[in-house]
């Protein structure tokens, strides 16, 4: 195991800079997700740590190792794609030692090594069959397998959920993060998807347009987002950001006052926005009027679309609430939830 630091990255095509600077240190044993929009950048980040992407300035080590002019076989690492890139013709026993078997590692070696790899990822009964008499699931549970079995110092993952349905991806994530918890190999994890971020990461790396917008524990970013971009990405539905007036008693927002605990370092009269969570609007006899659009019941809340004047709006109820379409109710949010930016900026203030 090894920790992966990345000092000043840039990266260039022609005239086009699509890396700006980047600085990142990954912990030994950490995992750590990339996350961000398409084309933010993460996947190409992760492509130079691999070496799979020349770098045009900067440095990348790996341990105590520069690893610039490495090729990807000499950085002891191991990647897993979004395509599982198996062999078709290959068993799942050969596909898992293939890696090995090209470094002229011994058979009984190589043997031991797909064995337990495959105890570890339920594989054992499959290793004879071939990938076209396997479900997609276990076809990613062979490539990472054949990450596992070359004893890496960092797993790479670039999207490795995304050919999935929806129940897998949530089965895989669990198993993903269980066999970190079991290796404590650094790895490094690339997604768009911000709910497996959340779910995954020690530490989370928000990318937008080639720049690192905020590192930090996932409730970190979830809690204190540094500013409106990571306050929109991070958390599902994504926080309600209204432009409003910072007054003596509240932000004036659409002809009312919405309540908050603190300014900041806004004066009142400075224009501001004011972001709240959908799960931390209250239904309440007193607050500020919204009309229903849409209801969404899930079972464990109910996912609420209204319209506070001309703005568009979301809100979680953790209760059953027989809302129609129309139905005109008052929403108080909790203050000590609120999050003022700068409408410049976008900085948290």
């Amino acid at each position: 195991m090894a920790r992966v630091t990345v000092s000043g990255l840039r990266k260039s095509y022609g005239a086009t800079e699509v890396i700006h600077g980047v600085d990142v240190e990954i912990a030994d044993g950490e995992f750590a997700v990339l996350v961000g929009p398409s084309g933010c950048g993460k996947s190409t980040l992760l492509r130079m740590v691999a070496g799979l992407e020349g770098v045009t300035a900067g440095t990348i080590r790996i341990g105590e190792r520069v690893v610039n002019g490495l090729a990807p076989g000499e950085r002891d690492i191991a990647m897993v794609f979004q395509s599982y890139a198996l062999y078709p013709h290959k068993t799942v026993r050969a596909n898992m030692g293939f890696a090995l078997k090209l470094r002229g590692t011994d058979r009984a070696e190589i043997a031991e090594r797909v064995d337990r790899a495959a105890e570890i990822l339920g594989l054992t009964p499959y290793l004879d069959r071939y990938p076209r008499q396997l479900s997609g699931g276990q076809r990613q549970r062979v490539a990472m397998g054949r990450a596992i079995v070359r004893d890496p110092q960092v797993f790479l993952f670039d999207e490795p959920l995304s050919n999935l349905d929806a129940k897998l991806r949530v089965a895989m994530r669990a198993e993903i993060k269980e066999l970190h918890q079991r290796l404590r190999t650094t790895t490094i994890f690339v997604t768009h998807d911000q709910i497996e971020a959340m779910t995954m990461a020690d530490t989370i790396v928000v990318m937008q347009a080639g720049r690192i917008e905020q590192i930090g524990a996932p409730l970190e970013l979830y809690e204190r987002p540094r500013n409106r971009f990571v306050a929109e990405f991070i958390g599902s539905p994504a926080m309600n950001l209204l432009p409003g007036v910072l007054g003596p008693e509240g932000v004036a927002v659409e002809g009312e006052t919405l309540p908050l605990a603190a300014a900041g370092a806004a004066a009142p009269g400075a224009e501001v926005v004011y972001g709240i969570r959908p799960e931390h609007l209250e239904l309440a006899e007193t607050g500020f009027p919204a009309t229903v659009r849409v209801v969404e019941p899930t079972g464990s809340e109910t996912l609420t679309y209204l319209r506070f004047g001309a703005r568009e709006i979301v809100a979680v109820f953790r209760d059953h609430h027989p809302l129609r379409p129309g139905d005109r109710v008052h929403l108080r949010p909790r203050p000590e939830r609120v999050h003022l930016f700068d409408p410049g900026s976008g900085l948290r203030l």
